[in-house]
């Protein structure tokens, strides 16, 4: 199996939930359902069938964070030396050669993704152009439409 790249920030954030899951949720809805088993019949026992839903739901997420835990090869970019080469992890600062626009993009595994906070996929078409690429390269996307091309400003390790 291959290992899937991920963020030290990555993994923190599945630890934490995970934890949560099994500290404050799992307990939470095996109270519920225990209360619920105390108003009678189960067969039209809503708060029953609502608390055996949400069990079914955690205990998926449970073994859907424990899955990629234990698939998950965690990479800290901040203990590799900077060549100003792009890799997984880094920040790079990228500036749009038809608008003159900068943006910086971290490159994150999939479950990292968030584009609203500047983190984009390993596997998405702008990482996938960037990577490997060193500063002051000229990369170029494919976008639905058409190609742009990026001048890669500045390989940050943070």
């Amino acid at each position: 199996m291959n290992k899937v790249p991920m963020t030290v920030q990555g993994e923190l954030k599945l630890r934490e939930e995970l934890n949560h899951l099994k500290t404050v949720e799992r307990p939470r809805i095996i109270e519920d359902i225990a209360t619920a088993r105390e108003h009678g019949d189960l067969k039209e026992n809503a708060e029953y069938h609502a608390a055996r839903e949400q069990q079914g739901f955690a205990e998926g997420r449970i073994a859907d964070i424990e899955g990629k835990l234990s698939g998950c090869q965690v990479i800290d970019v901040t203990k590799i030396p900077h060549s100003g080469k792009v890799i997984f992890g880094t920040t790079v600062d990228i500036i749009n050669l038809d608008t003159d626009g900068e943006v910086s993009y971290k490159i994150v595994g999939d479950d990292e993704a968030d584009l609203k906070h500047n983190k984009i996929s390993v596997n998405s078409p702008i990482a996938r152009a960037l990577i490997g690429k060193e500063e002051g390269e000229v990369v170029v996307v494919k976008t639905p439409n058409g190609n742009v091309e990026y001048e890669i400003d500045r390989v940050r390790h943070v």
